[in-house]
């Protein structure tokens, strides 16, 4: 079921504790929580350029440390466009 186990492994655990926990420390920013779930969403598409950099890596049967080399160069990447397209959309 490695399938399932890619599922469960995406989960957003991490997103639910963080919108309790800036809903607890800010009751009632909603700008805050807006802010945190476009940022979130947004961030979705890094992460998932690093899965297809690492399948279309194990497809051509390359070693696990140039699979995750490669895979986290493509998400770095991402995740600094990913700033500064949000840092330029919000100033």
């Amino acid at each position: 079921m490695p399938t399932l186990a890619g599922l469960i492994a995406v989960m957003p655990l991490t997103g639910l504790l963080v919108l309790i926990w800036l809903y607890l420390d800010n009751p009632g920013d909603v700008k805050l929580m807006t802010d945190y779930t476009r940022g979130a969403l947004w961030g979705i598409v890094p992460s998932v350029l690093f899965f297809l950099a690492a399948y279309l890596c194990f497809r051509r049967q390359l070693p696990l440390k140039i699979v995750l080399c490669a895979s986290f160069a493509v998400w770095l990447i991402a995740a600094i466009f990913h700033q500064l397209l949000l840092h330029r959309g919000a100033g």
